[in-house]
């Protein structure tokens, strides 16, 4: 005869384990933590020392996300490098949080992907057990914990540093949230960028971002800015009309998140593209020492 399945702990074979029949807060993290913590991201130990050549694991870059009048939009580049090379060309590093807000990656893509996931349950999670969303400001400060939590693999070198940004539905306003290793939570003022083309991102929005500009003219800033790091930055990826790749851009307002199409994409990057191909070519035209009027 086949041997009986043994209990599960604390509880009767069909039965969910003690735990699941406690109450408890509304974090779900907090749930998990005091569970099993070796379920969480920051819960598996890793062995001493640095990985081996060879070994380096996807990283993503890079997120540029800016507000305008009537919500935030957020992009990210496709590609991921481990180490020299190009790992991935189609990599997505922007993730509908909930319905009214989203998240960039930027660091080590795999335990990045899996904190998102995480943060998608745990805001799903809040609203099913309070009956209730949280607050713009809540949700940034969940987050915050998470980053916190992956300290200990961050100092390992796996470390993810997120951008976060939402429609505030109190405030009737995008805001942007940017994150360091240890936590740390703060908020951007009008625009930001992650990643290791954030330098460049950032000189670019500086120069592109209109506070008054409409939901149209911030998406193609993002897109701008996006191609303006990819000329620098070998870590992030360009526009491929040969392979049809674009960035991922969401828009966040007062009806939701959602994401641009990738047909609205190609028509900003050819435009974006034939507007430099022209200038290059009016400036070549110019006669060396002359100002064009």
């Amino acid at each position: 005869m086949p041997a009986t399945p043994a209990p599960p702990p604390g509880g009767q074979p069909g039965r969910l384990p003690a735990p699941f029949l406690v109450p408890g807060g509304s974090s779900f993290t907090d749930f998990v933590g005091s569970h099993d913590p070796s379920l969480l991201p920051a819960g598996r130990p890793l062995p001493v020392g640095s990985l081996a050549p060879g070994l380096e694991p996807p990283h993503a870059t890079t997120i540029v996300a800016l507000t305008y009048p009537g919500g935030v939009v957020m992009a990210g580049d496709r590609r991921a490098t481990a180490g020299s090379m190009i790992a991935h060309r189609e990599i997505e590093k922007v993730f509908p949080a909930d319905a009214h807000s989203c998240v960039g990656i930027a660091g080590t893509a795999g335990i990045a992907v899996e904190m998102v996931r995480l943060f998608q349950v745990e805001l799903e999670h809040f609203e099913k057990i309070e009956g209730s969303v949280l607050s713009l400001d809540g949700k940034a400060n969940r987050l915050s914990t998470m980053v916190r939590g992956n300290l200990g693999l961050a100092l390992q070198g796996l470390a993810v540093v997120p951008l976060f940004a939402g429609y505030d539905l109190a405030g009737r306003r995008g805001r942007i949230f940017s994150y360091d290793v240890t936590g740390g939570r703060y908020e951007e003022r009008g625009h930001h960028s992650v990643g290791s083309g954030s330098v460049f991102a950032r000189g670019a929005l500086k120069k592109l971002h209109r506070p008054t500009q409409g939901v149209d003219d911030a998406v193609a800033t993002a897109v701008e800015a996006l191609h303006d790091a990819a000329d620098d930055d070998s870590a992030t990826g360009g526009s491929d009309l040969v392979r049809g790749i674009y960035p991922v851009v969401a828009v966040v307002d007062e009806a939701g998140y959602r994401r641009v199409p990738e047909d609205a994409l190609a028509d900003v990057v050819r435009d974006l593209l034939d507007a430099r191909t022209a200038g290059s070519r009016e400036a070549r035209r110019q006669p060396t020492g002359e100002v064009a009027p």
